[in-house]
């Protein structure tokens, strides 16, 4: 059974500024984890954490949508065993707000899935943040 992870998140900003923070690897480093993507379909890059004990600190992924017009990027993420399918999309509310919308899937547990929401709810709190500066 695969579970998923779907969260919303307002921002007071212009939806270039957000879709910058989604495609700039140096700005997707600030908010999320330091990486090598690039905005390419097949394009296969890393995130990468501190490792511990329980994690090497890298998480595989490949670039499966980067649709500027509609403002959607897809790429996978995996870590082990785990492979999800992450698809961000944007969309202007007007008066100067964006709707950034996650859907995650492929999680194989609750733990995970939970895991996951943690961890996409504070790196959307640094984004919050890097689109205030």
């Amino acid at each position: 059974m695969s579970l998923e992870l779907t969260l919303d998140f307002q921002y007071k900003t212009t939806i270039e500024k957000l879709w910058s923070a989604l495609t700039d690897s140096s700005k997707l480093a600030k908010w999320v984890l330091e990486n090598d993507f690039e905005p390419t379909v097949g394009h296969q890059f890393q995130f990468r954490a501190q490792p511990n004990e329980w994690w090497d600190g890298i998480i595989n992924c490949e670039v499966l949508v980067v649709d500027e017009t509609n403002r959607v990027l897809s790429y996978t993420a995996a870590t082990g065993a785990e492979k999800h399918t992450v698809v961000w999309s944007l969309q202007d509310l007007g008066d100067g707000k964006v709707n950034l919308h996650l859907e995650q899937t492929g999680f194989s547990n609750v733990q995970g899935l939970e895991g996951a929401r943690y961890g996409v709810t504070q790196w959307c709190g640094q984004l919050e943040k890097l689109l205030a500066a």
